[in-house]
């Protein structure tokens, strides 16, 4: 039997080299070195691919309790995370180019600005990202998250939306950031093609479950991130895809262990 200390990362699937430990950030200013050099182990474990294709690559992050619920009683995703899931969250924002969210999911959330994170400015740079990852609403309905800052400034964050929605409406709020992928529906093909036409290649897909499913369902998710958390949820809460049925199959590239939750990377094999 392997004895495994609290906080230490254990590669349970073949993959890179992972060597590290996630303490508790206030036990210590040498636990805050380790943990520095722990993130940096994941990021390089969750490197997106090199050269990243022109077409964009997309990765789905989700998160599910053992019983598959992606939320908890409050109808939250965060009630099904865990710590270390959170610090895989900002890890895959740290390398995004953009963050492709239903605009349902960011309200519920109460998504805003991004900020632009010191442990990855390095990297971004290297790799001629922007400080910080763009934002990118998908709404057929045309409500979106309420936050005025979101809208304003260089930063200001995109809308991925249909002909049939109130298109003027939405340029009124977000400008030339709206952009228009489909005609009854947004199309996640050409939402993904024009984001990755405007240098936004490496699409981090956040949900929620209906949107996933009609991403797969339209061949347009190349991995999933799951993070399978040590709970029973019960209830009726959906699934981590959630929508039309697309029967895909993927393949592990590498599980993840730490305090009991699990970190998965899943490849979809596309044909």
């Amino acid at each position: 039997m392997t004895t495994v200390r609290d906080g230490d990362l254990r590669m349970l699937l073949p993959g890179p080299a992972l060597v590290g430990r996630l303490p508790d950030p206030a036990s210590g200013s040498g636990a805050a070195k380790v943990r520095a050099e722990a993130v940096q182990a994941l990021a390089d474990l969750y490197a997106y691919p090199d050269p990243v294709p022109q077409t964009g690559w997309v990765r789905a992050n989700m998160a599910s309790s053992l019983d598959g619920a992606v939320a908890g009683a409050d109808g939250l995703s965060r009630s099904v995370s865990s710590p270390v899931d959170r610090v895989v969250f900002a890890i895959l924002r740290g390398l995004a180019d953009v963050v492709l969210v239903g605009a349902g999911t960011a309200r519920a959330e109460g998504y805003g600005p991004l900020a632009a994170a010191p442990a990855f400015a390095e990297r971004r740079l290297a790799a001629g990202q922007w400080p910080a990852p763009a934002l990118a609403f998908v709404t057929r309905s045309g409500r979106l998250p309420q936050d005025p800052a979101l809208f304003t400034g260089p930063d200001a964050a995109w809308v991925v939306t249909c002909a049939a929605a109130d298109v003027d409406a939405l340029r009124a709020r977000a400008g030339d950031r709206v952009l228009v992928a489909g005609e009854s529906d947004v199309d996640p093909a050409v939402a993904v093609a024009q984001l990755a036409a405007r240098g936004m290649r490496r699409v981090l897909l956040e949900g929620g479950p209906t949107l996933l499913a009609r991403a797969v369902a339209a061949g347009r998710v190349d991995e999933l991130c799951l993070t399978t958390t040590p709970l029973l949820v019960g209830g009726d809460a959906s699934r981590v895809a959630h929508g039309p049925p697309s029967g895909v199959r993927l393949r592990p590239a590498h599980l993840v262990e730490c305090d009991g939750t699990l970190l998965g990377r899943w490849y979809v094999q596309h044909g």
